[in-house]
């Protein structure tokens, strides 16, 4: 029995020395770093024209490497490719809004967050009540994604039912497809409805296709226990600690606010009135490095492009400037556009300048509240923040401290007085939608062009999230 139990473990040996071999050491400073597998998306891993990376998972994977102290390689996969990478485990962390493996021997860190999946249809398409209804439709999918195995188990279900997963692109490029009518149903993730819904505005999530779900990071089927249980600490205390609140706020946070009415009138006169405008956004860029996206942004909150826009208070023009700011910056007439536009970006560059501690994108959405409030109520807001122990450098937190200002046992003690706080959070959110579906429509500034100098130049903001 004993000979038998010796070559048991000998025959063993291989197998061990392989697992041995697979499982990635632990990440360590300046030998190993952390090894992710991702996936291009909105809240996974998404580059800018300027190679600036942004994502939800992928600023929480940058945190988690941080606390380590060391490098990260990402591997970024498409669509078609995440099954068969997944399936390899010389990696530490598969980040790419993922729910938990069916097969149990994967393990995964514990929930981020929780989501389910939905069937998203033109408005101009009779809705979808019940499951049932999708017996003879063709519904489209990213490949690799938890909504294709939805579709793929619905598909043995439900008889007709075509499922078509596609592995290219990305859940936007499905969205506008479906926006344009060239194909009938996607189903998505219902987390991503209000952010696609910027670029896409006729589509409507009408049905659920599953019950909800967490989503998590997997490590593998043989995961460092060291790594695992940091991985198990960092998720538990940015939960507690709030950090994983404000990251979802960051993306998702400022997406529920533009009504389809809204999205569409925007869109319109991105094609009609925006080229008139162009240039002089550009230059504006040119003048204080903000992207001139964003100026665009801010000028159709204030006034939709309208150069004669009035308001009771006299506040007049494009940007829609106080004669007192006007006088401040050399603006002869805000009636000019061109004149407004330079004068209301050097006035924003000037409010971000007067912010110099607060790390971005937050020292913009700052700037960008006390351009609507002006910079006395913005600091009379940051200053009540720190007085009820709140972070008056991070927008997460002023977005409830602002509304304050509207409150007699608040402004009664400001030497500002009263502000309408909440209508800087509304309007400073609004701005943040608008901007990204320029994004999504126009291109950047092109590279190398020099700026113009004068007054309230300075290099601008790195914002894509």
């Amino acid at each position: 029995m004993r000979a038998i139990n010796r070559i048991v473990a000998f025959l063993a040996i291989p197998l061990i020395i392989v697992a041995c071999r697979d499982q990635l050491p632990f990440p360590t400073p300046g030998a190993q770093d952390l090894v992710v597998v991702t996936r291009p998306g909105p809240v996974t891993y998404g580059a800018d024209e300027t190679g600036s990376i942004s994502g939800l998972e992928h600023d929480l994977i940058e945190l988690f490497a941080r606390e380590l102290g060391v490098g990260v390689k990402h591997e970024v996969v498409g669509p078609g490719e995440i099954a068969t990478r997944l399936n390899n485990d010389r990696y530490h962390i598969a980040a790419a809004w993922l729910s938990p493996a069916t097969d149990p021997g994967i393990v995964t860190g514990p929930p981020l967050f929780r989501t389910h999946d939905v069937l998203a249809q033109h408005e101009a398409s009779l809705p979808l009540r019940s499951l049932e209804q999708l017996s003879g439709k063709t519904v489209h999918v990213l490949a690799g994604t938890r909504q294709a195995a939805t579709m793929k188990r619905l598909s043995g279900e439900i008889a007709g039912l075509t499922v078509v997963e596609v592995t290219q692109g990305s859940v936007i490029d499905l969205a506008e497809a479906l926006d344009e009518q060239k194909i009938s149903y996607v189903a998505m993730d219902a987390r991503l409805e209000d952010l696609v819904n910027q670029y896409a505005p006729a589509l409507r999530a009408t049905l659920k296709l599953s019950e909800a779900a967490p989503v998590v990071w997997w490590l593998g089927r043989q995961p460092n226990p060291e790594l695992q249980a940091r991985v198990v600490a960092f998720i538990e205390r940015l939960r507690k600690d709030g950090t994983l609140a404000r990251l979802e706020e960051r993306y998702f946070g400022h997406v529920r606010r533009l009504k389809q009415v809204d999205i569409e009138k925007f869109l319109g006169h991105i094609e009609t009135t925006l080229p008139r405008l162009r240039k002089h956004f550009q230059d504006a860029e040119r003048l204080t490095g903000i992207d001139w996206r964003l100026i665009a942004a801010l000028a159709w909150q204030e006034s939709h492009w309208d150069p004669f826009a009035t308001s009771y208070t006299n506040v007049r023009g494009l940007m829609m400037l106080t004669e007192e700011t006007a006088d401040r910056l050399g603006v002869g007439n805000r009636l000019d556009p061109r004149e407004s536009i330079l004068g209301g970006a050097r006035y924003l560059n000037l409010l971000r300048n007067g912010l110099p501690d607060v790390p971005e994108p937050d020292r913009t959405w700052l700037a960008i509240a006390g351009y609507n409030i002006g910079p006395g109520h913005l600091n009379a807001a940051r200053t009540i923040a720190r007085q009820l122990k709140a972070d008056a450098n991070a927008w997460y937190d002023m977005k409830r401290i602002l509304p304050l200002l509207a409150k007699p046992q608040y402004y009664n003690r400001l030497k500002s007085g009263r502000a309408r706080g909440g209508e800087a959070v509304i309007m400073t959110e609004n701005i943040r939608s608008y901007y990204d579906i320029l994004c999504r429509n126009e291109p950047p500034l092109p590279p190398g062009e020099s700026k113009i100098t004068g007054p309230g130049a300075g290099t601008g903001p790195k914002l894509r999230r």
